[in-house]
């Protein structure tokens, strides 16, 4: 007894000091749903890796500096984006106050388990050289630093693996990959975090490379994608749905069993990007195949594809593609891009056969390889000495930094906004699209425990005691 109550008293003291912004979010047939409301979640999100990959490294990645996160969660607010994807992680820095920063502004995170550095990545030319217990170091390492964070939407196992430069048989390790990283997650995690793939948009594949994902495999449930993510970039300018090749991408996953969505997205070939794909992606005909997509990218690197310039000082520039990004998500219809039907819940994935794969030269055969032995282990006995994140409080509302639009003057209103419980960021408001009626807070973290009550000294603390026994 004296244990539960110890763990009792664990539970208040970490509520008594945070409040949740994000409920976590599950996938169901080939949509994404609040596991509270099971309201429909469409991705309005950008791919976020300032400095680029050069700016990464074992001491420095995107969630390891709290003030440049505070920084960008409140000019990511302002443009009305509910979700980031984070290429470069390092699991051994320390990521509490950023994630607990997104998670404040009502910001989710979906995060590429990969690296650049030494054994961080699966060799695409000879798999089964780096699918080893090195590799898995950093993969599970990201799972343990994340795990605890209810704004994780989940988890990608490899980016673009898959392509021309890859052997026959690399589609098998990466589901592998899938498989293992589910498997860690259901024995160490409090929840089933999604995985999923982001792919290169190679045509002659692309198909088979999402069945081949997709597909479920007999006894081996687990090594199913629970999503699926395409880097495309063939709506150019001033497109339209079928010059782009939008209209295909919708018929070719009408009948897709699994959320697909764009995790890189936003030609640049045509400059100002005017991002007029905006209302195609989110419009009706693409939202029943689609669950929306990230912008590539957030901050200006050598490639050109920023919509806003960090400046060395730590001021910022937001770029006329943000103006434009922000213009075009102020025009939808957010009711009708949530809104969703019982058959896109309900339906059920194919079995897998080599017959529903198209191309002679993609790998059609799901004869994935065993975990190796020490693999076996840290999935069965979890990763030693592996840091662990936990939610930290929130408080700042002001951003220190000065802010300057494309023309140079100073923008004014830029603020951190800390929502409130079970809220999500949106477009054309600063507070979100609230599902429940828990009411703000001036702190910001753990959503598990009760949810939606307030905690007002000694009588607040008996209340939650008393609710949890």
């Amino acid at each position: 007894m004296i244990a539960s109550y110890g763990r009792l008293l664990t539970a208040v003291c970490a509520l008594a000091s945070t409040a949740a912004a994000v409920a976590p979010l599950e996938v169901k047939g080939k949509d994404f749903v609040n596991s509270k409301t099971n309201d429909r979640f469409q991705i309005i999100g950008v791919d976020y890796q300032p400095g680029g990959e050069s700016g990464f490294s074992s001491k420095n990645d995107p969630l390891s500096n709290g003030d440049i996160c505070l920084r960008d969660a409140a000019l990511m607010q302002r443009l009305g984006l509910n979700t980031i994807r984070v290429y470069n992680l390092d699991p051994n820095l320390n990521h509490d106050k950023c994630a607990s920063i997104f998670n404040a502004a009502g910001i989710y995170m979906i995060l590429d388990v990969n690296s650049p550095l030494s054994n961080g990545a699966l060799n695409r030319g000879k798999p089964w050289t780096s699918y080893n217990d090195k590799y898995y170091e950093q993969v599970f390492g990201v799972i343990e630093a994340f795990k605890t964070f209810n704004n994780v939407l989940g988890f990608f196992a490899g980016n673009e693996v898959i392509n021309e430069d890859a052997t026959y048989s690399t589609p098998k390790y990466v589901r592998a990959v899938v498989r293992d990283m589910k498997e860690y997650i259901s024995k160490h995690a409090d929840r089933d975090i999604p995985v999923g793939y982001s792919a290169a948009d190679v045509r002659d594949i692309l198909m088979d490379t999402a069945n081949y994902f997709e597909c479920e495999l007999k006894n081996s449930t687990s090594s199913r994608a629970d999503f699926f993510g395409l880097n495309s970039y063939s709506w150019c300018g001033d497109s339209n749905f079928e010059k782009s090749g939008y209209d295909t991408l919708t018929e070719d996953f009408s009948n897709a069993t699994l959320p697909i969505f764009f995790s890189e997205y936003g030609c640049n070939k045509v400059k100002p990007r005017k991002f007029t794909e905006v209302q195609a992606l989110y419009g009706k005909e693409m939202t029943q195949a689609f669950s929306g997509g990230l912008v590539y990218e957030w901050t200006e690197e050598d490639n050109k594809y920023g919509i806003i310039k960090a400046e060395k000082d730590g001021s910022v520039k937001t770029l006329v593609d943000y103006d434009n990004f922000r213009s075009e998500l102020n025009k939808l219809d957010m009711k009708q891009v949530m809104a969703s039907n019982g058959t896109q819940t309900s339906v059920k994935p194919k079995t897998c056969s080599p017959d529903i794969i198209v191309d002679k030269k993609f790998y059609n055969a799901w004869d994935l390889p065993e975990a190796p032995s020490k693999v076996s282990d840290m999935i069965n006995k979890g990763l030693s000495d592996a840091p662990s994140g936990k939610w930290v409080k929130v408080e700042a509302t002001t951003i220190p930094n000065k802010v300057i639009d494309k023309d140079g003057k100073t923008i004014s209103d830029v603020k951190f906004e800390i929502l409130s419980t079970d809220t999500s960021n949106s477009p054309s408001t600063r507070s979100g699209t609230s599902s429940s009626s828990s009411e703000s807070s001036s702190n910001a973290a753990v959503p598990n425990g009760p949810p939606s009550l307030a905690l007002g000294g000694v009588g607040g603390l008996f209340m939650l005691l008393a609710s949890l026994l």
